[in-house]
């Protein structure tokens, strides 16, 4: 059983307490991530957990096909509260360990600039566009709304209505090199991260 004086997230089926004793802790079922779930459903490398402080959200990479759900809803990244549960595809846990705290203060805390709430399409689309630069260890220039749209098999208009958001949710104004000013931004905000040297060539 885990030290319940740090958080921990409960596998249910398992029954196997895992403590989140590192700033981010990985979750998938591929070799070298921290919470290994051996369930189809999840991908190599699922979601993030991570703690700032007394507080714990999780983030969804937006590299799984069956998505992350707290409490029943899809997320791309979420507060936890002790007690939620968190579905990595069709694993379920339940998260432990966390002390009582304000729902406001917490959701200041998370709605820094550089981490606004986004939505699974969101995330999607960003991880598309940093994916040139997450695929190798210096920067190149991130994908074109065509290449993001072929990927993701979407329409390209699609996808430049959902930039315009991410443009304005991460406050990104007009002007040259706006796709590669937006990736800058969601990789310094930690919103998307390189997959570690191991997973990416699983």
């Amino acid at each position: 059983m885990a030290d319940h004086q740090t958080p921990y997230l409960h596998l249910e089926g398992a029954d196997v307490d895992v403590p989140i004793d590192g700033d981010v802790v990985t979750v998938g079922r591929g070799v070298g991530v921290d919470v290994r779930i051996d369930e189809p459903s999840v991908s190599r490398l699922h979601a993030e957990l991570v703690r700032r402080g007394p507080h714990l959200y999780v983030s969804d990479l937006g590299l799984s096909a069956n998505g992350t759900q707290v409490n029943g809803r899809p997320i791309a990244r979420r507060l936890l509260m002790d007690g939620d549960v968190i579905s990595f595809g069709a694993a379920r846990t339940r998260v432990g360990g966390l002390a009582p705290t304000e729902p406001d203060v917490d959701t200041v805390t998370l709605r820094k600039p550089g981490a606004p709430d986004l939505t699974r399409r969101e995330l999607e689309v960003l991880v598309s566009l940093c994916r040139p630069a997450l695929d190798h260890d210096a920067f190149v220039a991130p994908a074109t709304a065509r290449e993001i749209a072929e990927e993701l098999v979407v329409t390209e208009a699609a996808v430049k209505q959902h930039l315009l958001r991410l443009y304005q949710k991460f406050h990104i104004e007009e002007g040259i090199n706006r796709r590669a000013r937006l990736a800058n931004e969601v990789i310094a905000a930690g919103v998307v991260r390189p997959l570690p040297t191991a997973l990416r060539e699983s």
